[in-house]
C-alpha cells in the first residue's frame, strides 16, 4: 500500500512539473510563428503648470512650473524651505533645544497612467507658506501658522489646451487659487 501511494505521489509530482513546461514551449512556438513583437515607441510630453491667484475675477499672481514626463512614469517639482519649529522645551537652559522641520513651499507631483489606448494625467499640487502676520499684532511669541493649499485631480490627456486641474476659494479672504496644466507632445 505504501509503495503504491509513493509511486502515485511521484507520478503526480513529475506530471505537474512536466505539464506547465510543455504548455510554455507550445505557447512560445505560437508567438514565434506570428512574427516579431511590435514595440511601442516611448512618447514624451512637456507639462506646463500655472498656479494662479485671483480676486474678483482678476488674476493677481501666477507662478509657472514645467516638467517632462513619459507614459507610465511619475515626476515631481519641489521648491521651498525647511523651517525649524521648536518641538520641545529644554529642561535646563544649557540643554539644546529640539526642533522639527516643516517643508514650506511648492510641490507638484504628476504621473501619466496608461488606460487602454488613452493616457490619464494624475496631478497633486500643494503650496504652503508661513503666515507672518498672525502673531505680530498680539505681541506674544506664537508658533508659526502654516497656510496650505492642496489641489489634486486626474483627467484624460489632452494636448495643446489648458486643463483646469482644480480651483479653491481661500476661506480667509476673497481670493481664489487655480491649478492649470498645458501639455505639449515632444518629438
Amino acid at each position: 500500500m505504501r509503495r503504491t501511494v509513493a509511486v502515485l505521489v511521484a507520478a503526480m509530482t513529475v506530471g505537474f512539473w512536466f505539464v506547465p513546461t510543455q504548455a510554455l514551449s507550445q505557447e512560445g512556438s505560437k508567438e514565434s510563428n506570428s512574427g516579431p513583437a511590435k514595440v511601442q515607441p516611448v512618447q514624451s510630453y512637456r507639462l506646463d503648470f500655472s498656479f494662479n491667484e485671483a480676486a474678483d475675477g482678476k488674476v493677481l499672481n501666477t507662478r509657472h512650473y514645467s516638467m517632462n514626463l513619459t507614459a507610465g512614469n511619475s515626476d515631481e517639482i519641489k521648491i521651498g524651505t525647511r523651517v525649524p519649529v521648536s518641538s520641545a522645551s529644554s529642561p535646563s537652559p544649557s540643554a539644546p533645544a529640539q526642533y522639527q522641520y516643516l517643508d514650506i513651499g511648492t510641490n507638484i507631483w504628476s504621473q501619466l497612467r496608461e488606460h487602454g489606448d488613452e493616457l490619464i494625467l494624475v496631478v497633486k499640487g500643494e503650496i504652503s507658506n508661513l503666515d507672518v502676520e498672525t502673531g505680530e499684532h498680539s505681541g506674544a511669541m506664537l508658533p508659526p501658522v502654516v497656510r496650505q493649499i492642496k489641489i489634486n485631480g486626474s483627467t484624460l490627456l489632452v494636448v495643446g489646451k489648458p486643463i483646469m486641474i482644480g480651483s479653491v476659494d481661500d476661506p480667509n479672504s476673497k481670493r481664489q487659487f487655480q491649478l492649470e496644466v498645458t501639455i505639449t507632445k515632444l518629438r
